[in-house]
């Protein structure tokens, strides 16, 4: 799977969130200044070839949709990005963030506590 550029990741958070919508109501959602619609416009068709997206036509507009769930794109992503900078290690990871962001030891316990809730019940869905 590829990876996503940063314009492309902000058009398919709003198609994760919206489920499906027109570049018109996408460009609703978008902060100011809002890019054109051209612009979003050739974003959605780069997504539609990527394979990320599709749509369903009403004439000579379309309705786009995600065609991967965002928990599906974010594991994808978080393995290559742990591959590439951690080793494939989540130690490694986990160690580095902890050391970053200068996590207490009861956040460390917490996050334990939240990746063991997972290892139990491998078919939570959350955030999906």
């Amino acid at each position: 799977m590829k990876e996503l550029t940063k314009a492309e990741e902000q058009v398919m958070q709003l198609l994760w969130k919206k489920e499906k919508a027109f570049v018109k109501e996408l460009i609703e959602q978008m902060p100011e200044p809002k890019p054109a619609y051209n612009t979003v416009s050739t974003i959605i068709r780069i997504l539609e070839k990527k394979g990320f997206v599709a749509y369903e036509a009403f004439g000579k507009t379309h309705r786009y949709f995600p065609l991967i769930s965002k928990k599906e794109y974010t594991r994808k992503y978080m393995k290559n990005f742990m591959k590439g900078y951690f080793s494939n290690s989540f130690k490694e990871m986990v160690s580095f963030f902890a050391r970053e962001d200068n996590m207490s030891l009861a956040e460390l316990e917490e996050l334990m506590k939240e990746v063991g809730k997972d290892l139990k019940d491998p078919n939570n869905k959350r955030d999906e």
